[in-house]
């Protein structure tokens, strides 16, 4: 299984992918995680100082493997059941910051290795199945999809990069707005970015009612975060490149 030590390059895209999967979400999720709830048993208790390494580092999932010749319906159920709770929050001050929730649920097979544990100290956990909660639906995510997924190579550094878009370059967010098309009508209030992954970046328009998401993809998915620069630079070309203006406020 591929999951702990991940190499760090993703495997290449297909060239129609223009975001990422639910698979890739979670993934992307876990990575670049500060905090999360963990339920043993139903005893839930706060995590607060993960160091935004992903989680599996920590976390090896495993496959039920039910004993010979027994179907994993009789197997014995009385192993500490895990339930592990991430929220995927915008770094950006948008409407409805929740982005994504995740849950991974499970049964231990060792002793939980919380916060405190020695560093290299690791939980093993029989994968049940991981749940996606966007604003599109709820999506679950076997462990066979979860291994081929990869976090996004942009995961660890998204908030540093959307919140310096905003506060030092707010003009560059207003001059995407022409890459929006049907464009823009007067009934948006203000434009702020969203999500940036591997696939492009993601603006909400905001309303006085209500709000839309626009994704905008790069002409490539990129394979790291050196390549994130020429990526958007290509994006913001191709809107300076565009006739029509906009006088939104980013």
């Amino acid at each position: 299984m591929r999951l702990p030590g991940d190499p760090a390059a993703p495997a290449p895209a297909t060239p129609a992918a223009t975001a990422p999967t639910a698979a890739e979400r979670v993934r992307s999720v876990l990575a670049a995680a500060h905090s999360m709830t963990v339920a043993i048993d139903g005893v839930r208790h706060e995590v607060r100082h993960l160091d935004g390494s992903d989680v599996l580092g920590r976390l090896h999932l495993h496959p039920a493997a039910p004993a010979a010749g027994q179907p994993a319906s009789v197997l014995p159920d009385d192993r500490p059941a895990i339930r592990l709770e991430f929220t995927d929050i915008a770094p950006t001050p948008v409407r409805d910051r929740v982005r994504a929730r995740v849950t991974v649920l499970g049964r231990l097979l060792t002793p939980y290795a919380d916060e405190r544990s020695a560093p290299g100290d690791s939980t093993c956990v029989e994968y049940c199945q991981a749940i996606l909660e966007t604003a599109d639906g709820t999506t679950y995510i076997g462990l066979e999809e979860l291994d081929l997924a990869w976090p996004d190579p942009l995961a660890p550094y998204e908030a540093g990069m959307l919140t310096h878009l905003l506060d030092d370059h707010p003009e560059l967010v207003t001059l995407l707005l022409r890459l929006v098309q049907p464009a823009p009508s007067s009934a948006v209030l203000r434009a702020l970015p969203l999500a940036l992954d591997r696939y492009g970046i993601t603006l909400r328009l905001e309303e006085r009612r209500g709000h839309r998401d626009v994704r905008l993809p790069f002409p490539s998915p990129l394979d790291d975060v050196e390549q994130s620069g020429a990526q958007i630079q290509a994006l913001l070309s191709a809107a300076r490149r565009r006739s029509h203006r906009n006088t939104l406020p980013a």
